[in-house]
Protein backbone atom coordinates (compact mmCIF):
# COMPACT_ATOMS: atom_id res chain seq x y z
CA UNK A 1 0.00 0.00 0.00
CA UNK A 2 0.92 3.66 -0.05
CA UNK A 3 0.44 6.57 2.28
CA UNK A 4 0.03 10.01 0.67
CA UNK A 5 1.64 12.99 2.32
CA UNK A 6 -0.82 15.42 3.90
CA UNK A 7 -0.22 19.03 2.87
CA UNK A 8 -1.02 21.86 5.25
CA UNK A 9 -4.76 22.41 5.39
CA UNK A 10 -5.58 18.90 4.19
CA UNK A 11 -8.93 17.37 5.00
CA UNK A 12 -9.24 16.67 8.70
CA UNK A 13 -13.01 16.27 8.96
CA UNK A 14 -14.22 12.71 9.52
CA UNK A 15 -17.69 11.22 9.32
CA UNK A 16 -18.21 8.44 11.86
CA UNK A 17 -21.13 6.00 11.75
CA UNK A 18 -22.91 4.29 14.64
CA UNK A 19 -23.42 1.36 14.72
CA UNK A 20 -19.97 0.99 13.14
CA UNK A 21 -20.87 -1.05 10.02
CA UNK A 22 -20.71 -0.33 6.29
CA UNK A 23 -22.82 -0.05 4.32
CA UNK A 24 -24.98 1.72 6.86
CA UNK A 25 -28.63 0.64 6.70
CA UNK A 26 -31.61 2.52 8.14
CA UNK A 27 -32.89 -0.52 10.05
CA UNK A 28 -29.82 -0.08 12.33
CA UNK A 29 -31.01 3.39 13.50
CA UNK A 30 -27.96 5.10 12.03
CA UNK A 31 -26.33 8.11 13.68
CA UNK A 32 -23.58 10.09 11.95
CA UNK A 33 -20.99 12.16 13.83
CA UNK A 34 -19.06 14.92 12.09
CA UNK A 35 -15.64 15.11 13.66
CA UNK A 36 -13.34 18.05 12.96
CA UNK A 37 -10.61 18.75 15.46
CA UNK A 38 -10.03 22.12 17.06
CA UNK A 39 -12.99 24.05 15.68
CA UNK A 40 -16.15 25.38 17.23
CA UNK A 41 -19.32 26.48 15.52
CA UNK A 42 -22.03 25.01 13.40
CA UNK A 43 -21.81 21.85 11.35
CA UNK A 44 -23.23 21.98 7.83
CA UNK A 45 -24.77 18.72 6.65
CA UNK A 46 -25.28 17.68 3.02
CA UNK A 47 -27.46 14.90 1.63
CA UNK A 48 -27.04 13.76 -1.99
CA UNK A 49 -24.94 16.87 -2.71
CA UNK A 50 -27.58 19.30 -1.43
CA UNK A 51 -27.35 21.35 1.75
CA UNK A 52 -29.37 19.44 4.37
CA UNK A 53 -29.10 21.88 7.25
CA UNK A 54 -26.83 23.62 9.70
CA UNK A 55 -26.81 22.71 13.34
CA UNK A 56 -24.73 23.32 16.43
CA UNK A 57 -24.80 19.58 17.00
CA UNK A 58 -22.18 17.40 15.37
CA UNK A 59 -24.46 14.33 15.48
CA UNK A 60 -27.23 13.55 12.99
CA UNK A 61 -29.85 10.82 13.42
CA UNK A 62 -30.43 9.58 9.88
CA UNK A 63 -34.05 8.94 8.87
CA UNK A 64 -33.69 8.89 5.07
CA UNK A 65 -31.44 6.93 2.76
CA UNK A 66 -28.88 8.84 0.74
CA UNK A 67 -25.26 9.95 0.62
CA UNK A 68 -24.23 12.25 3.48
CA UNK A 69 -21.26 14.56 4.01
CA UNK A 70 -20.56 17.26 6.55
CA UNK A 71 -18.50 20.42 6.78
CA UNK A 72 -16.85 21.85 9.89
CA UNK A 73 -15.71 25.50 10.01
CA UNK A 74 -12.14 25.82 8.75
CA UNK A 75 -11.66 22.07 8.34
CA UNK A 76 -13.47 21.27 5.11
CA UNK A 77 -15.70 18.46 3.95
CA UNK A 78 -15.72 14.93 5.27
CA UNK A 79 -15.62 11.88 3.04
CA UNK A 80 -19.13 10.81 2.05
CA UNK A 81 -21.17 8.12 3.79
CA UNK A 82 -23.90 6.21 1.96
CA UNK A 83 -26.92 5.07 3.97
CA UNK A 84 -29.19 2.42 2.42
CA UNK A 85 -32.88 2.10 3.21
CA UNK A 86 -32.74 -1.71 3.27
CA UNK A 87 -36.18 -2.02 1.69
CA UNK A 88 -36.30 -4.70 -0.97
CA UNK A 89 -32.77 -5.85 -0.13
CA UNK A 90 -32.53 -9.61 0.07
CA UNK A 91 -29.14 -9.61 1.78
CA UNK A 92 -26.67 -6.95 2.89
CA UNK A 93 -23.04 -7.85 3.57
CA UNK A 94 -21.58 -5.43 6.11
CA UNK A 95 -17.97 -4.85 7.14
CA UNK A 96 -16.65 -2.91 10.16
CA UNK A 97 -16.52 0.85 9.53
CA UNK A 98 -12.82 1.20 10.23
CA UNK A 99 -9.59 1.10 8.31
CA UNK A 100 -8.57 -2.44 7.44
CA UNK A 101 -5.19 -3.67 6.29
CA UNK A 102 -4.35 -6.81 4.37
CA UNK A 103 -4.00 -9.70 6.80
CA UNK A 104 -6.33 -8.21 9.44
CA UNK A 105 -8.93 -10.54 10.94
CA UNK A 106 -12.39 -9.16 10.25
CA UNK A 107 -15.94 -10.06 11.22
CA UNK A 108 -18.55 -9.74 8.48
CA UNK A 109 -22.32 -9.45 8.96
CA UNK A 110 -24.70 -10.92 6.42
CA UNK A 111 -28.19 -9.57 7.09
CA UNK A 112 -31.54 -9.62 5.44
Amino acid sequence: GWCPLSPTGAQTTKLLVEPPWRPAVLWDRVTLTCQGSGTAGATTWYKDGQRWGQEERIRLAVTQSGTYTCDRPGKGFSPSMRVLDGEGAFLVLQVPALALLEGDMVTLRCRG
